[in-house]
Formats: C-alpha cells, sequence, structure tokens
C-alpha cells in the first residue's frame, strides 16, 4: 500500500527542520561529511541520461554517483517535488513518466502520457504534474498522488514547455510549432486563452508574484512578455540570435537570456519590461542559473567547454572554469557552495567550488572540485533535499 502524503503542518515542519540544518551544514558540505546533529538529512542530485535510460544519483556530501536507476527510453526532463519525497523523470521516446521515492531512490510507478514528451513542471503543494507532449499537441494533468492522468488539455503545436505559476493558478505552455502560449487554468484543467508570441517559443519563467511570464523565442531573436492576468501579449523584446534559455533571479527583478548563437546574455528588467543590456559570456551560452543571493550568475557555454560566472551586482564576468565537454544543464547544490554541470558529450557531471575565502594555496574564488561519471548524453539535473522518514537503503 502506498503512504498516505503528510499533512500540511507536518509537511511545512519538515520544511521548518531542512532550513535550520542548512543553516549550519555549509562547512561540514565543504569537507565532504555529514553531520552528525542532523536528523537523517540526505541531499542528491538526479541526473537523466539521455542515452543510457538511466538516472543516476550523485549524493552532495560525497560528490559520488551512488545508485543508477533504470527508466524509459530517452529521459529528458526531470523535477523534484516540492512537497514530498520524490522526483519525477520525463521518458520522451517511452511516452510515460517514471515516479522515484527519493528515500528509497528506486522507482515506484510509471505513469503512461502522449507522444514525445520533454518537460514535467509541478505545483508547489506537489499534487498536480503537467507534461507537456510535443509530439500530440497537448498537455497530460497527472494526479501525483493517485500517480495517474487526471485529464489531458489540447494546445497549440509542439509544445515544449509547460510552466507552474507560482500561486498555482496557471500553466504556461509554450507552443514551438504554433509561435503561440497556452494558459491553462488550474481549477477547470481547460485553456482559457492562447497568446501569439513571436517565432519558436520554447523556455518560460514567471515572476515571483504570478503576474507576467517570459517566453524565449529561438526563431525570431525575441522575448516575449505575456500578462497572466489579462491573458495578452504585453510586448516583444529583442535580444541576441538564438535565445534558447532564461534565468530569473529570486527576488524577480531581472531575467537573463543565453543567446546561444550570439555568445552573449540579455539581461531584461522585469518591471519595465525593457531590455538593459547584453554582454559578452563565451561560446554557445546554454543554460544559466542565479545563485540564491541574486548576485552571481552562471552560464554554460556549450561551445566553449567551460562555465561563466558573473558578478550581477558589479555587472563583471568574474571567472572562467573549465569543465567537461559540451556543457550545458546546470544546478545548485542546497548550501550554494557547488554548481553542478552536465557535460553532455563526456558523459559526466563537473562540481565547481564557491570559495567564500581563498588562500595562497587556493587563490581562486572559483575551481573545479572533481567530475562525477554519470551515464551517456546527460540531459537534466534536478536536486532534492530532505530529512528521511524511512531508514537507508
Amino acid at each position: 500500500m502506498r503512504p498516505r502524503p503528510q499533512p500540511l503542518a507536518r509537511q511545512l515542519s519538515l520544511r521548518k527542520q531542512i532550513a535550520a540544518a542548512f543553516a549550519g551544514l555549509s562547512l561540514l558540505a565543504l569537507g565532504g561529511c555529514r553531520s552528525q546533529a542532523v536528523p537523517d538529512l540526505r541531499q542528491y542530485a538526479y541526473v537523466t541520461n539521455g542515452k543510457s535510460d538511466s538516472v543516476s544519483v550523485i549524493d552532495l556530501y560525497s560528490f559520488r554517483a551512488v545508485k543508477t536507476i533504470p527508466v524509459g527510453r530517452n529521459p529528458t526532463g526531470v523535477t523534484a517535488s516540492p512537497a514530498r519525497n520524490q522526483v519525477y523523470v520525463v521518458n520522451t521516446e517511452s511516452n510515460n513518466v517514471s515516479v522515484i521515492d527519493a528515500e528509497r531512490n528506486q522507482t515506484v510507478a510509471t505513469i503512461g502520457v502522449q507522444r514525445a514528451p520533454y518537460f514535467i513542471g509541478v505545483s508547489a503543494d506537489g499534487k498536480r504534474g503537467y507534461v507537456a507532449n510535443s509530439g500530440s499537441a497537448n498537455v497530460s494533468v497527472l494526479d501525483l498522488e493517485a500517480r495517474r492522468v487526471l485529464a489531458t488539455v489540447g494546445v497549440g503545436g509542439a509544445p515544449g514547455v509547460a510552466r507552474v505559476s507560482p500561486d498555482g493558478k496557471t500553466v504556461v505552455v509554450s507552443n514551438r510549432g504554433g509561435d503561440s502560449v497556452s494558459l491553462i487554468d488550474t481549477e477547470r484543467n481547460q485553456v482559457r486563452g492562447t497568446v501569439a508570441v513571436c517565432r519558436q517559443p520554447g523556455d518560460v519563467a514567471i515572476l515571483p508574484d504570478s503576474s507576467k511570464a517570459f517566453v524565449a523565442c529561438s526563431g525570431s531573436e525575441q522575448v516575449a512578455a505575456v500578462d497572466l492576468r489579462s491573458g495578452s501579449l504585453l510586448t516583444l523584446l529583442d535580444v541576441g540570435n538564438t535565445p534558447v534559455s532564461l534565468a530569473l533571479k529570486p527576488d524577480g527583478g531581472e531575467l537573463f537570456v543565453c543567446n546561444f548563437d550570439s555568445d552573449s546574455v540579455s539581461v531584461i528588467e522585469t518591471s519595465t519590461n525593457e531590455v538593459g543590456g547584453t554582454f559578452l559570456i563565451g561560446t554557445h551560452p546554454s543554460h544559466a542559473v542565479v545563485s540564491g543571493d541574486n548576485s552571481l550568475l552562471y552560464v554554460s557555454n556549450f561551445g566553449a567547454d567551460a562555465v561563466a560566472v558573473y558578478s550581477i551586482d558589479t555587472g563583471r564576468l568574474v571567472a572562467s572554469v573549465p569543465v567537461g565537454s559540451r556543457p550545458d544543464a546546470l544546478a545548485l547544490s542546497p548550501n550554494q557552495h557547488f554548481v553542478l554541470v552536465a557535460d553532455a558529450l563526456a558523459g559526466d557531471v563537473a562540481v565547481i567550488l564557491k570559495r567564500d575565502k581563498t588562500t595562497k594555496a587556493n587563490p581562486a574564488p572559483f575551481a573545479l572540485h572533481t567530475m562525477v561519471p554519470v551515464g551517456i548524453q546527460p540531459n537534466q539535473i534536478a536536486v532534492k533535499a530532505y530529512i528521511a522518514q524511512k531508514p537507508a537503503p
């Protein structure tokens, strides 16, 4: 029998315990050891290996791959639940989603969806999942408690991303084949509006207050700003060639656009819907992530086998760290001291260390810490930290 979900009060209590544990854990994590004073606090990175049909589990204390989990064919997207100890893996060629129990690190269910899914968005309460099925022009709405398909919602052509707004009321779906964005009402599981945007829309970023969404359009060198309350297009912003991914500051004030074929990053001021500037960052930037304190931008330069570190506070490139071949997806460790980089061609995950203090022996504030072998063609990374409720496997 599947365990019943934890009551909301219990979930909030666990979150407070995790936050308190991380407050005193940073130095211990740097040394690669586990605190004996903390309950069974675990933190893992889950890496989808597209050509190995598996997920590699990396222990973020030891930075070793501790398990390889078989999933479906060509796993691509991966998302950790914000409310329960589960991880969801999208298997593009199997047309299904694997549910991984993070406490046992094994697949506990498989949910069939429609054709060629690539991405799953999960609601903040962990109850619903939204899978964009690029081959069937629809979105599968998943009941993650019952582990079944609740509804199938028709959208535009070749939907690539389905992202849930922070308030949980809207799912923003980018329709790459339809040059449009579909807005799904999560209460009725129906499209409440379709907004024509720019050519080949892809990545989506939503502001923390759920007022606006920004959509990168790789086919027209633009980013669309969409008002989620009125369901209308606000403006189209000109950026660089082939904008492929978006990284939003946690405070929502600025949005960073990776322009793959311009070797640059554009900065959008989200309050005014204006491009504040564009700067060169490296060769073929593909993904970016912003530190939790809004101060640093990490960018994977796919064509340079390096990760650039940009200071948002000073507006300067402060480091370029060599990693493996074809770095792509990025993720930050919970304590923000490490950046995980999926090297798509090398079949490994590079771990970059951020030093708070430098010494004569270690003068660089950013350095390659280690390389963790995973499977063939690592695609995406999801990080999950939690206090375990079950004995270690």
